[in-house]
């Protein structure tokens, strides 16, 4: 009898912790980004933050979208990924157009549209990624250059790259969701771009020798939030390249709190013309 109610107490709880799991799950992946989104919207700059961090996460979510096609894993992962596309194309909106305010360069760079001037400026031709294709058939009219990959002017010509890579990856899974080697190989894929997520800051406060600009508090919710996901992933028996992925993200977010520590201690000396911080590219 008393078995009985003591399973009668336990179960509803189990049932309390694993709903708790679930929902820090989904929505745990975005709230690291909450301190920088702020950030950036209050010094209206968002240099100390690369945008790359979101390429890699758009690209590694929507690859784990596909792979749940594939391979059905635990539907909370798969919300993830949703909730965190939808947070990711927030802070390349906001980040856009912190920069293109404060850009003194009038030149505009698109992914799509050629021939696009600014209204009510005589500024050149908008540089234009699917004009490339036509530089190879004669005289190429863009100034094409490839370091402004992703560093676009407009919001839209995210959007369009984003849906112009969903909708390649979708065909080509389509065309191969059969093949159980494609599958797996696509959930790795997705996985190790995940696990690469923390690489372009880790990248670009190695360049500059300093991490300001970048928010410690998102760095240390990166930390404890894989830390936390990986444990899931073990728990839940998740696809093995869920747990390397977590164990992957760990380490470079130490090692990004490492660069913190290091560059604290030992600060860059100011060299004289140094450009104003506000004019460096992150990577």
């Amino acid at each position: 009898m008393e078995a009985e109610s003591l399973a009668w107490l336990l179960a509803p709880l189990h049932r309390l912790v694993s709903w708790g799991a679930a929902g820090a799950m989904v929505f745990g992946g975005v709230v690291p980004y909450i301190p920088q989104y702020r950030h950036i919207r209050r010094t209206q700059s968002a240099e100390g933050f690369s945008t790359y961090v979101c390429l890699v996460l758009l690209v590694a979510n929507i690859l784990r979208i596909l792979f749940w096609f594939g391979r059905r894993f635990e539907s909370p992962l798969l919300w993830q990924s949703i909730i965190m596309i939808l947070t990711m194309l927030l802070m390349l909106k906001l980040c856009t157009e912190v920069r293109v305010a404060n850009e003194l360069n009038i030149k505009r760079r698109s992914f799509a549209a050629a021939d696009i001037k600014d209204e009510g400026s005589k500024a050149p031709p908008r540089r234009s990624y699917l004009d490339v294709a036509s530089c190879t058939l004669g005289p190429c009219p863009v100034d094409f250059d490839p370091h402004h990959f992703w560093h676009w002017s407009s919001f839209g010509d995210y959007v369009q790259c984003v849906l112009a890579f969903a909708g390649v990856a979708a065909y080509i899974t389509y065309l191969s969701i059969d093949s159980t080697l494609f599958v797996e190989t696509l959930g790795f894929l997705a996985v190790l771009t995940e696990a690469m997520l923390g690489l372009p800051q880790l990248l670009r406060n190695q360049r500059h020798r300093s991490t300001e600009g970048m928010s410690i508090k998102m760095v240390l919710m990166w930390t404890s939030g894989d830390t936390f996901k990986t444990a899931y992933f073990l728990l839940k028996g998740a696809p093995l390249q869920f747990s390397v992925c977590g164990l992957l993200q760990v380490l470079v977010d130490l090692a990004i709190l490492g660069q913190a520590y290091a560059f604290a201690r030992h600060p860059q000396k100011p060299t004289p013309h140094a450009a104003h911080p506000a004019s460096a590219k992150a990577l």
